[in-house]
């Protein structure tokens, strides 16, 4: 997979409901471009959420793309995922942008890269970006040991985790979910 840094995304699913969240912080080099940017979108009229990190700009492509490839399928966000990471894998153009994406329905959640990888995370749980692994690591634990938090309760902590290790990670949350 490609290394995306500068940023976390996490979605989890937990007790039927799903949310996916991110951090707003933008950054060029080492330092803070901006610090409440939104990497989290709806499609389908809220049916689907994603969540992105790498560069903004191609992710905007690919997110539009997926879209496209939404329509195209009828709405099956498998489908469309895996359509997505062929045309990813294969274009010349897409090939270069660096990006990933965490895409979530009710009943599954996606990590798209652009090596053609379209992933169904174990335990539900899905991560991507510099802190990644602090916030996968957190939403783990939390999901195992706190059967009454939401799937928005375990994201937010894992987020706030993640936010107090990872120096590319701010405490500017954005989280959505679907029930």
């Amino acid at each position: 997979m490609s290394k995306v840094r500068s940023t976390t995304v996490i979605a989890v699913q937990h007790n039927g409901q799903v949310a996916i969240g991110a951090d707003g912080q933008a950054t060029m080099g080492n330092t803070v471009a901006k610090s409440n940017v939104r990497k989290i979108r709806k499609l389908q009229d809220g049916n689907i959420i994603t969540g992105f990190a790498g560069s903004t700009a191609d992710a905007f492509t690919l997110l539009e793309r997926f879209d496209e490839k939404l329509g195209a399928y009828g709405g099956n966000m498998k489908r469309a995922a895996i359509e997505l990471a062929k045309d990813w894998r294969m274009d010349r153009y897409l090939r270069r942008l660096e990006a990933m994406l965490i895409i979530a329905n009710k009943e599954e959640i996606l990590i798209l890269s652009g090596t053609g990888d379209v992933l169904e995370p174990d335990n539900q749980i899905a991560s991507i970006g510099s802190g990644s692994m602090y916030a996968q690591a957190a939403a783990t634990a939390l999901k195992k040991h706190s059967a009454d938090l939401t799937a928005e309760d375990i994201v937010r902590e894992s987020l706030t985790i993640a936010a107090d290790i990872c120096i590319y990670t701010n405490h500017n949350l954005v989280i959505e979910k679907i029930s």
